[in-house]
């Protein structure tokens, strides 16, 4: 990595934490760090799930309890186990805690606006048009690609919606049966492996490889959620699809699409594969397409 953009990272750093009174034990007169502010806002006025709150703050789950002994004790929370599953403990904002939110939620609007005040009406668009791309992109820089079990409830529910995208663009619906399979079954080690891409814990990506033979893989239940599309995530699983047929000793790779997935037919393309004569009898594909020279990686 460039010593230069280091440099850029760690002062963009500094001047936001400065500018927003991340180093103020005080902050937004809450009497509490920011981290202990933070938490009570997203706990919100409808509660949550310990667990949710930890995947989606990225924090120690030490860090967290800790965190909620103090808001317990200020009498701002309540915690109890899940009704539906007791394994699950939520917390939820007590009447003082309600109040405290609303505080927050006031005092954030009036440092946002304090923050803009100052500048022109062209500075403010420019800013908040940075503001747009860089958290587009630290979004996108904290998506996880990993390996994940194709039978798994992520898996299953991001697979449930892509067939429910499949049946609402293609022309005749899609019936999963009728297409070509990649069961669970198929879609685990050695004869196929299935990825999911994350965001704060959400599952909100997918693809999977199944071998054909020795030399050839198939890409399959490649899909992102449409809100997360933009953020290079189909990029990275397809990446993560070579490399994982590449350490196979797959040599070719190919995939079938349909004609009006066209951000799918300009995703391969970009990514080398080129357009080959049919190899299989889906009736939902108009293209095929494939890339050769995956060992050679």
């Amino acid at each position: 990595m460039d010593d230069d953009h280091i440099s850029q990272v760690r002062r963009f750093n500094r001047t936001v934490t400065q500018r927003i009174g991340v180093l103020d034990g005080n902050y937004l007169d809450s009497g509490r760090p920011l981290g202990e502010a933070r938490l009570l806002f997203e706990i919100g006025r409808d509660g949550a799930a310990v667990r949710d709150l930890r995947a989606r703050l990225g924090l120690d789950s030490g860090y967290l309890s800790r965190m909620l002994r103090e808001l317990e004790s200020a009498g701002l929370v309540s915690s109890q186990r899940d009704a539906i599953d007791a394994r699950v403990r939520r917390v939820a904002l007590t009447a003082a805690g309600m109040q405290e939110w609303d505080r927050l939620d006031r005092r954030s609007g009036e440092l946002a606006a304090a923050l803009l005040a100052p500048l022109g009406a062209t500075q403010r668009r420019r800013l908040l048009a940075a503001m747009g791309e860089v958290e587009r992109l630290l979004r996108a820089a904290a998506v996880t690609v990993e390996l994940a079990d194709p039978a798994g409830p992520d898996a299953a529910a991001c697979i449930r919606a892509y067939f429910e995208e499949l049946q609402a663009r293609l022309d005749d619906g899609f019936d999963p049966a009728r297409s070509v399979p990649a069961d669970p079954h198929e879609l685990v080690p050695p004869s196929g492996w299935f990825f999911l891409a994350r965001l704060d814990g959400a599952a909100l990506g997918c693809g999977a490889l199944k071998t054909l033979d020795d030399d050839h893989g198939e890409i399959k239940r490649m899909w992102v959620a449409p809100a997360a599309r933009g953020l290079g995530i189909a990029r990275r699983l397809l990446d993560a699809l070579e490399a994982q047929a590449a350490a196979a000793g797959l040599d070719v790779l190919r995939l079938d699409t349909n004609k009006h997935l066209v951000e799918a037919r300009a995703l391969y393309l970009r990514g080398g594969y080129v357009e080959i004569p049919p190899y299989n009898a889906n009736p939902y594909a108009h293209h095929w397409f494939e890339k050769r020279g995956l060992r050679a990686r």
